[in-house]
């Protein structure tokens, strides 16, 4: 059985934010956390690269100074640092640890929706995404997700089309 997460602050945030937006998706909640990609794909009947996964890095830029950074992946593949801080005109893009997670997104890693964090990041949407009628997305807490497309991803994040692999 599913725990009932409908109070848990991330959610909460999460569901706030997107209706906020004008979105009503429908949470999921899982019986079992999903931290992974393959977690997510294998407890909804997907493949992984149907999952957006948010994934946060720590964007240095030229003169050191520190910038979240939300690139939502495709599950299928993993995301080319060096690659993407071209894109951005950074001089790294590293891959950020849990407190900064925390930090800058009120979420867990493995539970980090595209919204509903204490300030809008700076966000990425992988364009192969685009290939699914349907994706799937963290919704605050590693038992949530939702249902979306590409376009509506785009349009709840602000988010930039990207490539994300070199």
């Amino acid at each position: 059985m599913a725990p009932d997460l409908t109070s848990h602050p991330g959610v909460t945030a999460v569901r706030a934010a997107l209706t906020e937006r004008g979105f009503e998706p429908e949470l999921r909640v899982l019986p079992d956390a999903v931290r992974t990609a393959q977690a997510a794909a294998d407890a909804l009947g997907i493949t992984p690269a149907e999952i957006a996964n948010s994934l946060v890095f720590r964007g240095i830029g030229a003169d050191g100074t520190e910038t979240p950074i939300l690139v939502m992946a495709s599950g299928g593949h993993r995301v080319d640092t060096a690659y993407v801080a071209g894109v951005l005109g950074m001089a790294a893009l590293e891959r950020a640890d849990p407190d900064f997670v925390r930090t800058h997104t009120g979420m867990a890693i493995g539970g980090v929706a595209p919204v509903g964090h204490p300030t809008p990041l700076r966000t990425l949407v992988d364009t192969d995404l685009a290939a699914y009628a349907e994706v799937w997305a963290a919704a605050g807490h590693s038992h949530t997700v939702f249902r979306t497309t590409y376009a509506d991803l785009l349009t709840m994040t602000g988010g930039t089309p990207t490539t994300v692999v070199g």
